[in-house]
């Protein structure tokens, strides 16, 4: 008997966090490096819990790919619990973690488009890749001026984590509609 993977519960629930955020940077952009901390740590739990989920589901295969969802996983738990133990502390050393936090999920995303065009399609495939190539710009972009860092927290980065909660929102679909 074949059943449905639970996956695509978390990615939904995390698509709907990440519009969410998206959504708050650009209504309350003054929250943005001091109440939201709290919630960007909580979605870095969240996302770093997937990604090690992630490796966990795919960890039978070998390559590159389940080891950057483990790393990347761990990172993402870590600068989420220091966000939320840290808020405060959260608020000047998000300029830093918030591009490493973007650099290393888009990394993990880009090492899993394989997966997501045979579960998703072409189309998602391309949204997927494009979104997650942009992201690394960005986040290298930020990592290299905090000032940036701060504009981009209030413009870019809500734009884009509305985008990364589609793109979550698209994968999970996919993957609610497939049985393993």
């Amino acid at each position: 008997m074949k059943r449905r993977s639970g996956f695509g519960w978390l990615e939904l629930a995390i698509g709907i966090l990440l519009i969410v955020l998206g959504i708050l940077a650009f209504v309350k952009p003054d929250l943005i490096l001091t109440g939201l901390v709290v919630v960007y740590g909580i979605a870095a739990v969240c996302m770093g819990v997937a990604d090690i989920l992630l490796y966990i589901k795919v960890e039978q295969y070998t390559g590159f790919g389940p080891v950057i969802s483990l790393v990347s996983g761990i990172l993402s738990v870590m600068s989420g619990m220091m966000l939320l133990v840290y808020p405060r502390a959260g608020a000047v050393v998000l300029t830093l973690l918030f591009p490493i936090w973007f650099i290393a999920h888009c990394i993990s995303r880009l090492t899993h488009l394989n997966r997501i065009r045979i579960i998703a399609g072409r189309g998602v495939h391309s949204f997927t890749l494009i979104l997650n190539v942009i992201g690394l710009i960005l986040g290298f972009m930020m990592l290299l001026s905090p000032l940036f860092t701060l504009a981009a927290l209030r413009c870019f980065a809500g734009v884009y984590l509305v985008l990364l909660g589609i793109d979550s929102i698209l994968i999970a679909a996919s993957e609610m509609g497939t049985r393993y």
